[in-house]
């Protein structure tokens, strides 16, 4: 004798055999955030950087070591020349400054890019001096980290990993869109006192 067993439809006309309900639903929600500036906008801001130092240092600094004596072009250590460190001193200063107190220099403020935390903090002296005197002097020794730019999803350079650091543009945006899954809770209970 075989048992012959019917799917019975429920009450609203669905079958039993019905898809279950997910556990979490996917909620989307788009904002928009500060565009990270690239390569060549962060380049021209240096050049325009190195460009205000040069006239510093050709208004203000040779004319000082010229009324004393000093020399300008002989190194007398290593590569290096009282000129010289003077110089890198005057740069190194220059940049911590003005990143620490404007969040951008001369050029950066011409290019409209600034310098913030990646937890959108206020800077500190620590990472602006991780960024801008230790970052930014292998940066210089060695060029190459500056191509990090190029390849990093955030567009830092090596001196921005040390420092926990990015380079935004002021006026420009872009779409980003946040999928975060929530954990469905079925048969949640009102409390007490709740009015519907």
């Amino acid at each position: 004798m075989s048992e012959h067993i019917e799917q019975q439809p429920d009450l609203t006309g669905n079958s039993t055999a019905a898809t279950p309900i997910p556990d979490y639903e996917t909620i989307q929600t788009e904002h928009y955030r500060a565009k990270y500036a690239g390569f060549w906008t962060r380049l021209w801001a240096y050049t325009i950087d190195l460009l205000v130092l040069s006239a510093i240092s050709g208004i203000i600094i040779k004319p000082i070591f010229r009324v004393a004596g000093w020399e300008i072009t002989n190194p007398s250590f290593f590569f290096f020349s009282t000129y010289k460190v003077t110089i890198l001193i005057l740069m190194l200063l220059y940049f911590a400054l003005m990143t620490k107190y404007l969040q951008q220099t001369v050029g950066k403020m011409i290019m409209g890019i600034r310098v913030v935390a990646k937890d959108e903090s206020k800077l500190t002296w620590g990472s602006v001096i991780f960024r801008e005197v230790i970052g930014r002097f292998i940066s210089k020794m060695l060029v190459i980290p500056y191509l990090l730019v190029l390849f990093m999803p955030r567009k830092e350079a090596l001196h921005d990993l040390f420092a926990d650091t990015v380079v935004e543009h002021e006026h420009s945006y872009e779409k980003e869109m946040v999928v975060d899954y929530r954990k469905r809770i079925e048969g949640q209970q009102l409390q007490d006192g709740t009015i519907i």
